[in-house]
């Protein structure tokens, strides 16, 4: 139900708010406004977005939990359809995602509403635990020289 409310109050928001601003400074001006945003927001979606890709690679070479990085370049992506619909209300949405502080403060609160227990790729299955720092595992392992090969790939070693 709450999609229902999303759907109907957002464009009255943004008719109310084209209205006030409208009859403030003219219609002009209020169309350059909205063309203006969009421009001025597409070019920091794409600046930030390039930065959120060269973040995630940065995750996946280290080898590190690439949920954030994820997570903010959807937020990115969000903000430029956002800074894309025409509008005071969306941009202002659209514009506040661009700004990374308040993307992690988004961040926190879905982190307290989502909980991912394990995740799988491929045959490999990663499972969070928590430990504390202190905490040691032993173990072996053992390389093999000679591993089965499917086929080549760009990422095996010929």
């Amino acid at each position: 139900m709450w999609l229902f409310f999303l759907f109907i109050g957002v464009p009255l928001i943004e008719i109310a708010l084209f209205i006030q601003v409208g009859g403030l400074i003219g219609l002009w001006p209020t169309l350059g406004i909205v063309v203006l945003t969009a421009v001025l927001g597409s070019m920091l979606v794409r600046s930030q977005g390039a930065q959120a890709m060269a973040n995630l690679r940065t995750s996946f070479n280290d080898l590190n939990d690439p949920t954030e990085p994820l997570a903010h370049g959807a937020m990115i992506l969000f903000s430029g359809a956002l800074l894309l619909t025409p509008g005071f209300f969306t941009d202002a949405l659209g514009f506040a995602l661009l700004v990374p502080g308040f993307r992690n403060l988004v961040l926190r609160e879905l982190r307290k509403r989502i909980k991912v227990e394990s995740v799988v790729a491929g045959q490999q299955q990663w499972t969070q635990t928590r430990q504390s720092p202190d905490v040691i595992i032993e173990g072996d392992y053992e390389v093999d020289e000679n591993p089965p090969r499917n086929g080549p790939s760009g990422w095996t070693r010929h």
